[in-house]
């Protein structure tokens, strides 16, 4: 469209006042208190636990450091556990190994366990949670199996395998499964009636339901058994490890018992605590960023 000859006479450019704007970079200030501020976040996130740390170290060793304690100080767990704290892979031997070695050879038989746990826990709580007479049914059953200790299992898993390996997997499959089946048969049941007629009326098939309705609606309850069931996990393959065998952990603190290195006791239960720590850490991570921060951390 053109403007007729007579306006586009009449149209003049107006003159512009005073300089031209100018685009300048933000002021390096805006960098700087960033770095400020996550300086700060991590001090109040590591400070304080090292304290704590520290005040047990102290009291630890003014307390064991006495003439007839049982139990040794911190400087003697570093002076004579010394090669077990600095080198975790030295490998001299099949059995002598260092601990770290041992906690990956754990944490591999804890990964097929866990993992076949947390994937039949999630599809058998996801059948049930849609039946209010199979809750009713299999609640009981439930309550009951999971509270029968993990070692209590070793001999029933001892007689049907003839291994230790399997066996020590399934101590920790049977241990880990219950708290993934009550949380997520628990979390379908509380998936709003609103989710379910959105599934009618889209027309979704069973599998389509699965994935786009009740697993997105159930995520929340589902991760929080799931980081129940890695703490189970990692607890039952230490205890199972004492009774097989192997080069796990549980086995190295069972010959260092039997060799009165308590010592080398005590490091390999920092290992267990800080592997258990991490673990659970990882776990609800995932289940962060799966639920978008909705789950429980």
């Amino acid at each position: 469209m053109t403007l007729p000859a007579s306006l586009d006479t009449n149209v003049t450019a107006l003159p512009l006042k005073g300089p031209a704007a100018t685009v300048t970079a933000l002021p390096r200030r805006s960098r700087r208190f960033d770095l400020a501020a996550g300086t700060r976040h991590l001090a109040t996130v590591l400070v304080p636990p090292l304290l704590v740390l520290a005040v047990i170290l102290t009291l630890w060793e003014l307390v064991c450091s006495r003439p007839g304690s049982s139990l040794p100080p911190p400087s003697a767990v570093w002076a004579q556990s010394y090669e077990l704290i600095v080198d975790p892979f030295f490998v001299y031997g099949s059995q002598d190994i260092g601990l770290g070695l041992r906690v990956i050879t754990s944490l591999q038989r804890v990964a097929i366990g866990f993992g076949l746990a947390a994937t039949l826990g999630i599809v058998i709580g996801t059948v049930i949670g849609q039946s209010r007479w199979m809750m009713r049914g299999f609640d009981p059953v439930f309550q009951i199996l999971r509270t029968v200790p993990p070692l209590a299992w070793l001999p029933i898993s001892l007689a049907a395998f003839m291994d230790s390996n399997p066996s020590a997997i399934f101590v920790i499959f049977i241990t880990a499964i219950w708290p993934v089946i009550i949380n997520t048969t628990v979390g379908v049941r509380n998936i709003p009636q609103d989710y379910r007629n959105v599934a009618r009326v889209l027309r979704l098939n069973p599998f389509e339901s699965f994935f786009r309705i009740m697993l997105p609606a159930a995520a929340p309850y589902i991760f929080s058994g799931l980081r129940i069931s890695i703490g189970l996990s990692w607890l039952a393959i230490v205890a199972a490890e004492m009774l097989t065998g192997g080069v796990g952990i549980g086995f190295f603190i069972w010959d260092a018992w039997n060799s009165s290195h308590l010592t080398d006791i005590i490091v390999a239960l920092v290992y267990i605590g800080v592997v258990g720590f991490v673990l659970d850490r990882l776990v609800a991570l995932v289940g962060s960023l799966v639920t978008r921060g909705t789950s429980a951390n």
